[in-house]
């Protein structure tokens, strides 16, 4: 888009925005907005050789993670989910679950977001006694809607993929479902004004 003062808005504090000026910032954001995946897949490629002490890089244990639920015949929501559930790695060492929920939350169910937001604490019954915490930590959801959905998505796509002799997809492969399901959110408060 141009960036020329005639095609940027006017004000300089917000308080002073105009129809004007919001018509013209709306003409940028919704372009930008639609090319939301492509700008997704640039960050997960963030994860390419970076193995952080595992027997792959955390690229690899994505693509295996949706590779993994794309043959075993799962939705394309629930799939790029797959691919992008642990994106959040380079920036929240400490919440990357939660940075990955953020960023699928418009765009899939209720119950993909948890997944999402929650297979940290789900994958933590596999590890968490080996750091100092407590490997049953999971079963404060025990009674959530979705708890045993997360619980399925750790054990059969999350837990096995960190195996260097598995045939994962390529990045490429998935690309198409990213782009598709970035392109319309589902649920957002800017929803309305974007369409």
């Amino acid at each position: 888009m141009d960036d020329t003062p005639a095609s940027t808005a006017q004000f300089h504090d917000m308080i002073h925005g105009t129809q004007a000026d919001w018509n013209t910032i709306v003409s940028h954001l919704v372009p930008f907005a639609k090319r939301g995946g492509a700008r997704v897949l640039d960050h997960l490629r963030l994860l390419d050789g970076d193995c952080g002490g595992f027997a792959v890089d955390r690229l690899t244990h994505c693509l295996q993670t949706a590779t993994r639920a794309h043959r075993d015949g799962r939705p394309e929501a629930y799939v790029v989910m797959a691919l992008l559930h642990d994106i959040g790695d380079t920036l929240g060492a400490y919440n990357h679950p939660d940075i990955a929920a953020a960023i699928i939350q418009p765009f899939v169910s209720e119950e993909l977001h948890w997944i999402t937001k929650h297979h940290g604490i789900f994958q933590g019954y596999n590890f968490f006694h080996f750091i100092g915490l407590d490997r049953n930590l999971r079963d404060t959801f025990a009674d959530h809607p979705h708890a045993t959905a997360t619980a399925e998505f750790i054990a059969k796509y999350d837990c096995p993929s960190f195996d260097p002799a598995y045939d994962n997809a390529p990045l490429s492969f998935f690309e198409p479902m990213v782009m598709k399901l970035f392109e319309t959110p589902r649920q957002s408060v800017y929803k309305k004004a974007m369409s």
